[in-house]
């Protein structure tokens, strides 16, 4: 099984067109990921003793620094497999195992957050591709969009889109694909909502820009890296440039 910090390498690649570089003559065999636009780094590879993050025995283990907001930090560092950042700012970085215990599909989202949190350009000036799922035994979406003069409709707030933001939705079985191209037109709604399924507090109004006649399935989101859709995610430029192409739907 490929390792995860490959399958790190190999996401970033492919959403981001980022490559690893290795600027540290004392140890080069450390590699950062650095933002396009900004230059910053996004992450840092590294081994270090487990005693370094407070773990038993002196065995050196691989892990990741990510950036995250100070008010996600604390949450973040109670989940197994991360800590406070080694060598790093500890109120905005984490440090993160790479050695299977956090799921290269949980390990994603932090990826993107501290990819957008490192970027110096305003968010409201750049326009986002999102990917998110959609589950049709929770939710007609169909009978919604039908029902819709305007092809606008309500839909649970995901991550940091913002408005003129573009979200791809992607239906579970049994589509198992991406089935609409949708733009932000209104985010950050506040909506009350609680069922055994489903907790919302918030909301953004999504507006129908294109129905896929053949959903973009599985396996053409596998050969751009995309395994699993469980939750909202920046989409890989290698599958946005072929979507966007005409190539597909």
């Amino acid at each position: 099984m490929e390792n995860v910090k490959e399958q790190v390498f190999d996401y970033v690649k492919k959403t981001y067109g980022v490559a690893p570089d290795y600027p540290f003559p004392t140890a080069p065999e450390y590699p950062v990921l650095r933002h396009p636009g900004s230059r910053k780094w996004f992450a840092l590879l590294m081994d270090v003793p487990r005693s370094r993050l407070g773990l038993y025995g002196e065995e050196r283990v691989d892990i990741i620094n990510l950036k995250c907001s100070p008010a996600m930090a604390g949450s973040l560092r109670s989940q197994a497999g991360i800590f406070p950042a080694y060598h790093m700012n500890r109120d905005s970085w984490i440090s993160v195992l790479l050695d299977g215990t956090v799921s290269i599909e949980a390990l994603i989202p932090l990826i993107d957050l501290s990819f957008q949190l490192t970027d110096d350009k305003k968010r409201s000036e750049k326009k986002q591709f999102w990917l998110v799922p959609a589950n049709p035994k929770y939710y007609d979406l169909e009978s919604a969009l039908r029902a819709s003069p305007d092809k606008s409709f309500l839909w649970k707030q995901s991550s940091s889109v913002r408005v003129g933001d573009i979200v791809f939705i992607y239906t579970a079985a049994p589509v198992s694909g991406i089935q609409y191209k949708c733009r932000a037109v209104e985010v950050d709604i506040p909506y009350r909502y609680q069922s055994e399924q489903v907790s919302m507090s918030r909301v953004m109004r999504l507006k129908l820009l294109k129905t896929y006649r053949k959903p973009i399935g599985r396996e053409t989101l596998k050969a751009h890296g995309v395994t699993t859709v469980r939750g909202p995610r920046y989409m890989p430029l290698s599958l946005l440039e072929e979507m966007e192409s005409g190539a597909k739907g």
